[in-house]
C-alpha cells in the first residue's frame, strides 16, 4: 500500500530545479540563431561591440571569401582575391541565413573564449594540456601519432581564432555542404561550368575526417571507458573536454560547446552528471569553468540515469 503521507523523494526537488532551469536554457537555444541573425546583417557598428558576434562575422565573412576564392580561380578571374573581396558581404549574408552553420561558428566562439579564460586563469595550454601531452608521450605509437595530429590541428585553430577565420576544411561535412549549396543559389543564373569546376574541386578536397573535430571525435572513441579523463577540463583542455562531453552525454558537439556558457550551466551540470560524473567531480569542473558559481547541496542527490533522462527529453526538445 502507498502512504500519501509518505515524504516524496528527495531527488524530486533537485530534479525540478534543474529541470526549470533546463527549459530556460532551452529557451534561450532557441532565440539564438534569430538573435545572432540580427545582430550580423545589421550595419549598426554599435551592435559589434559584442566579441563573440564580432567572432561568428569574422568566420562566416572568412567561409564566403573562401567560397568566393575557388569560384574566382575556376573562372580564371584576373585577381580572385579581389573579387572574393568585394562580393563576400553578399554571400556571408546568405551563409548568415543557415541556422545550423551560424550555431556552429557561435559554438566555436564560445569555446575559444572559454580557452582563452582557461589560459588566463588556470595557466591551461590553448593548445597542449596536460592529457595530450601524456598521450603524446603515450608507449603506443599509434595513439603518440593521433595525439601529434589533433596538437598541430589546434595550433591550426588557436591561430585562426586568433584571426576569427574558419578554413572550410574545418566545417563538418552537412555544413560544408550546405555551404557550396549556398554559394551556387547566390550565383543564381551565372551559375556556370566555372561554378561546377569549383564546386567539384572543392568536394574533392574535403575530408572531414581530417578537421580538428573529426580528430577530438576519433581521439575520444579511442579511449572508451577511459574518455571520462577526458571530463576533467584542467586535465583535458577545453577542446577535448568538448568533446568528450558530447559524446558521454549523447549531445551534438556545439550544443555541447554552448553548455559551458552563462546561460547553460543546468545543461552542463546535467551532462557532466548523466555521463557519470560525481557530484565533487562535476563541482570542481564548475571551479574552472564558472568559478562564480556554487552547486545547491542537494545537487549530489541527482542520479546520473535520472541526468540522463532529463537531459535526453531537453534534446527532444530542441530538436523538435
Amino acid at each position: 500500500m502507498i502512504d500519501s503521507n509518505a515524504p516524496k523523494s528527495p531527488e524530486a526537488p533537485v530534479e525540478a530545479m534543474l529541470r526549470e532551469a533546463l527549459e530556460q536554457g532551452d529557451v534561450v537555444l532557441g532565440t539564438i540563431g534569430p538573435i545572432l541573425n540580427h545582430l550580423l546583417i545589421n550595419q549598426d557598428d554599435s551592435l559589434f561591440t559584442d566579441e563573440i558576434v564580432a567572432r561568428v562575422r569574422g568566420m562566416m565573412s572568412h567561409i564566403a571569401w573562401q567560397l568566393l576564392m575557388a569560384h574566382g580561380k575556376a573562372a580564371e578571374i584576373g585577381d580572385p582575391d579581389i573579387f572574393a573581396s568585394e562580393n563576400r558581404d553578399g554571400l556571408a549574408t546568405n551563409l548568415i541565413g543557415y541556422p545550423a552553420l551560424l550555431t556552429h561558428c557561435h559554438a566555436l566562439a564560445v569555446e575559444w573564449q572559454l580557452t582563452v579564460r582557461l589560459e588566463d586563469r588556470d595557466a591551461i595550454d590553448p593548445v597542449l594540456s596536460p592529457l595530450l601531452q601524456s598521450l603524446v608521450a603515450s608507449d603506443d605509437e599509434g595513439t603518440a601519432a593521433s595525439a601529434m595530429i589533433i596538437l598541430a590541428s589546434q595550433a591550426r585553430f588557436i591561430q585562426h581564432q586568433r584571426r576569427m577565420e574558419l578554413p572550410l576544411n574545418e566545417l563538418p561535412g552537412d555544413l560544408f555542404h550546405q555551404a557550396l549549396l549556398i554559394s551556387r543559389a547566390h550565383f543564381g543564373e551565372d551559375a556556370n561550368e566555372a561554378a561546377n569546376s569549383a564546386d567539384l574541386e572543392m568536394r574533392a578536397a574535403f575530408d572531414e575526417s581530417a578537421g580538428r573535430l573529426g580528430l577530438l571525435s576519433r581521439l575520444v572513441a579511442g579511449m572508451g571507458r577511459g574518455a571520462i579523463a577526458a571530463l576533467s577540463i584542467g586535465h583535458a583542455g577545453a577542446a577535448l573536454f568538448i568533446s568528450a562531453l558530447a559524446s558521454t552525454s549523447d549531445q551534438d558537439r556545439d550544443i555541447a560547446a554552448l553548455s559551458t556558457n552563462d546561460g547553460q550551466m543546468a545543461r552542463l551540470a546535467l551532462a557532466l552528471r548523466a555521463a557519470g560524473l560525481e557530484a565533487r567531480d562535476v563541482e570542481e569542473q564548475f571551479l574552472h569553468i564558472h568559478p562564480d558559481v556554487t552547486l545547491p547541496d542537494v545537487f549530489e542527490l541527482l542520479r546520473s540515469d535520472r541526468a540522463a533522462t532529463m537531459l535526453a527529453a531537453s534534446i527532444r526538445n530542441t530538436a523538435g
